[in-house]
């Protein structure tokens, strides 16, 4: 832990203070002109002090507020060197979150008939707080990640074995081929056991292939012109990718068989540095995918969704409407969400975003559309393009392979999970399950998310202390 001399005290983490300044103003504007110009205000009303919300409709906020300010505190009495540009990025994403969370419980609860919903915002900022907790906490447990790298095997087993109810719920449901959710029901709580199980295959994938990755680089089994790791190298990896596999074929969760294959594709290019292997595993995919996609109608279902025709609707036959008002209105209904956003948006609580199914959660990038329009779309895949360059940039700059190879496998999981939910939100691919990091509503991804940043910040204050030699 860094020496907390006069010396380092007085150097601050002032570069990350200031880029809190931004989200800060951002958040604080957006909640006070939701409050005053939102449903149920008047807008010929003229404005007067009484307009103002009250104190206690800016909790979400002044609370989010709140805990990054003591989280730079804290970054900057111990862990002075961490990098100082995640925080910031991931703070203005979470509060997006907790906003969209709040614009969208009243009209849910309206909509959907439960008045639970109404605290969707309050409850959000609950998760973020808990998880920006286990962000530090991560810092400060994780002093050394060798020993990540020495219990491979057992993150894989723990990440597996919190699958394994999700797995049984999915045999006992086999015969309806209908998709189910890895959901784990802990009292009060719903868990997502594959937010473990995607940082746990980074773990193990790391340490593998930094530990097997001049044999990876070079290929020493020759396939024609293909030149391949032997199998007693390459069986490891493969068995790992195949009991994942089956454990989709029992859950039926597509998204989570898309994240873990990318993850993997991913991984093998960045231990290896060999895009053959890549296009291997893209054929192999282009199997799987197939094969699934004639075993489970739901599958069939997806993709008949992204090929429907959504522009054209004054020619829908009879067949058409059904479909789109049925099967697919959840995507359909998004479509025209984001239609209506139009380049600047409709106004944050001024559109209709309750009208999609699911918007809170796995729609939510369609909201935002339809409210912020595509400038703010925009904005915001930038913000997740600087946290991946940000989580690529500490990766070249960790000093050992493992280091390397899991901060860049972690960063691929905030690239991968955001192409294919926003590119399922867009109609582009089939819509999935997973998350949107750090604006969908729940607990389960937020705090896998943070732990994923927690990694990150330790491996880039190591790497600093380790470069100049003291600690």
């Amino acid at each position: 832990m860094e020496s907390r001399s006069p010396r380092a005290i007085t150097r601050y983490r002032w570069r990350e203070l200031a880029l809190f300044i931004l989200p800060f103003l951002v958040l604080l504007t957006a909640m006070t002109l939701l409050l005053v110009g939102g449903p149920g205000s008047n807008p010929q009303a003229p404005f007067s002090p009484k307009s103002l919300p009250a104190a206690q409709d800016m909790v979400p906020v002044f609370g989010l507020i709140a805990a990054l300010l003591v989280a730079n505190v804290i970054m900057s009495i111990f862990f002075r060197k961490a990098d100082q540009l995640l925080l910031p990025l991931v703070g203005l994403l979470s509060g997006i979150g907790i906003l969209m969370a709040t614009r969208l419980g009243p009209n849910l609860a309206v909509f959907r008939g439960l008045p639970s919903l109404a605290t969707l915002g309050p409850k959000q900022l609950v998760w973020v707080l808990v998880g920006l907790t286990m962000c530090l906490a991560t810092l400060f447990v994780l002093r050394n990640t060798n020993w990540l790298e020495r219990y491979k095997y057992t993150w894989i087993f723990v990440g597996f074995l919190a699958l394994l109810p999700s797995v049984i719920q999915g045999v006992r449901t086999l015969h309806t081929n209908a998709p189910t959710r890895d959901i784990l029901g802990v009292g009060p709580f719903q868990l997502q056991p594959s937010e473990l199980l995607k940082i746990a295959i980074v773990i193990f994938f790391a340490g593998y292939l930094s530990e097997n990755r001049d044999i990876f680089s070079q290929g020493y089994m020759r396939m024609g012109r293909l030149r391949l790791p032997p199998l007693r190298q390459l069986g490891p990896l493969m068995l790992m990718l195949g009991i994942a596999l089956v454990v989709f074929l029992i859950v039926r969760e597509l998204g989570l068989a898309m994240l873990l294959y990318g993850l993997f594709l991913s991984m093998m290019y960045l231990g290896s540095g060999k895009m053959s292997y890549v296009l291997i595993s893209l054929g192999l995919f282009a199997v799987l995918a197939f094969i699934g996609y004639s075993l489970f109608s739901y599958v069939r279902l997806r993709f008949a969704v992204i090929g429907f025709d959504a522009v054209n609707w004054q020619n829908w036959t009879a067949q058409q409407t059904d479909f789109a008002e049925n099967q697919g209105a959840q995507v359909i209904q998004g479509i025209i969400a984001l239609s209506s956003g139009g380049i600047l948006g409709s106004g944050l609580g001024l559109g209709h975003p309750a009208l999609v199914q699911v918007v809170e959660s796995d729609m939510v990038f369609t909201g935002l559309g339809e409210e912020f329009g595509l400038a703010g779309l925009f904005a915001i895949l930038g913000i997740y393009l600087l946290i991946v360059y940000r989580g690529y940039r500490i990766a070249i700059e960790a000093t050992n392979p493992f280091n390397q190879l899991l901060a860049a496998g972690l960063t691929s999981v905030f690239a991968i999970q955001t192409l294919i939910i926003c590119a399922g939100n867009m109609k582009f691919m089939p819509l999935t399950g997973i998350p949107l990091p750090f604006l969908s509503y729940g607990g389960s991804s937020i705090f896998a998310n943070y732990i994923i940043i927690g990694i990150l910040l330790r491996i880039s204050y190591n790497t600093a202390v380790e470069r100049e030699g003291t600690e």
